[in-house]
């Protein structure tokens, strides 16, 4: 069984919601909050940084990485309204939380055929937009010297200016569990993930494709390793590590990306081995081989519309 993840009566907000919710919050709050403009995107949409808390500990928080991963948008203004009310998390912990509200904002808006809802498996598909791998700012296929998109530039400049403690990458998994990856261990992380995910619950995705190979810190909590040539998991790794999310460790910076389901599943929860390993597998195998005859005769419908067109 799936069901949406997101409560009834919310809603994914837009970039243009995001950047006036975010407005309204500093108008309502200025001595405690902050919004200002710290790069644009490659069509001209300001990226804005909503600032909370005035402690000497800053940590980065960053909405909106993948544009069809809208959670991180809502989470953020949800965090807002959260700080500003326990004056525990930035006063009592001497921190600063520092929101991206939108790293994609051009991305995003080309999936907002779906975000107002009703949230439906196929409105999703129907209307959903992801660019390419090169195309996504949180990738540095070149290194950071050779990045070349202006949000992807804007980030960068983000953590070496506050030189976060922490960083926080808010992803979404379009149907699934929910897990968390992490460049250094956290102790006692994963016992607090498990408390969240039972009281809001959202299922824990106990094997997800994204850390095949990684060392696990606790169920649904894995640690990014280093590359290694030749690894099983070379290329995963690679461009985990290559991206914006290792970038700030000079800092001293630990980042958790974390992962939200959009449709949660609750059989991700279950590791038991399958009774009948070897039909599972030829289950898995027939559907993979099915689903791929219907990826090739679509390919081919679409071939002749993005001739010269990169990845």
């Amino acid at each position: 069984m799936w069901r949406c993840a997101l409560p009834p009566l919310l809603r994914y907000p837009s970039v243009d919601e995001l950047a006036a919710q975010a407005a309204a919050l500093v108008a309502r709050r200025p001595q405690d909050a902050r919004l200002r403009r710290v790069g644009t995107s490659r069509a001209g949409t300001p990226l804005w940084l909503l600032s909370v808390g005035h402690g000497s500990r800053q940590a980065l928080v960053v909405a909106g990485p993948h544009a069809n991963e809208p959670v991180g948008g809502a989470t953020v203004l949800r965090l807002a309204e959260r700080v500003l009310a326990d004056p525990r998390l930035s006063e009592g912990a001497d921190a600063t939380w520092n929101l991206l509200l939108c790293l994609d904002p051009d991305g995003s808006r080309r999936n907002e055929g779906w975000l107002p809802g009703p949230y439906s498996l196929g409105r999703y598909f129907r209307n959903f937009f992801r660019p390419g791998f090169l195309e996504q700012p949180e990738w540095l296929p070149d290194g950071a010297a050779g990045a070349r998109l202006p949000e992807t530039r804007a980030l960068l400049e983000v953590q070496d200016e506050l030189t976060p403690f922490l960083q926080c990458s808010l992803h979404g998994v379009d149907v699934g569990g929910g897990f968390v990856e992490l460049t250094r261990d956290l102790p006692g992380l994963a016992r607090r993930v498990a408390h969240t995910a039972a009281r809001l619950r959202i299922p824990r995705e106990l094997g997800p494709y994204d850390t095949l190979y990684w060392p696990r810190l606790g169920p649904a909590v894995y640690r990014i390793p280093p590359p290694r040539p030749g690894d099983l998991a070379a290329a995963i790794t690679e461009a985990a590590v290559e991206s914006t999310w290792y970038h700030p460790h000079r800092h001293g910076t630990v980042t958790a990306v974390v992962e939200a389901p959009m449709w949660g599943v609750t059989g991700v929860e279950n590791g038991a081995p399958p009774a009948d390993a070897d039909a599972f597998l030829r289950t898995v195998s027939h559907t993979l081989r099915h689903d791929s005859r219907i990826l090739e005769r679509l390919l081919a419908r679409i071939r002749p519309f993005v001739q010269g067109a990169t990845e």
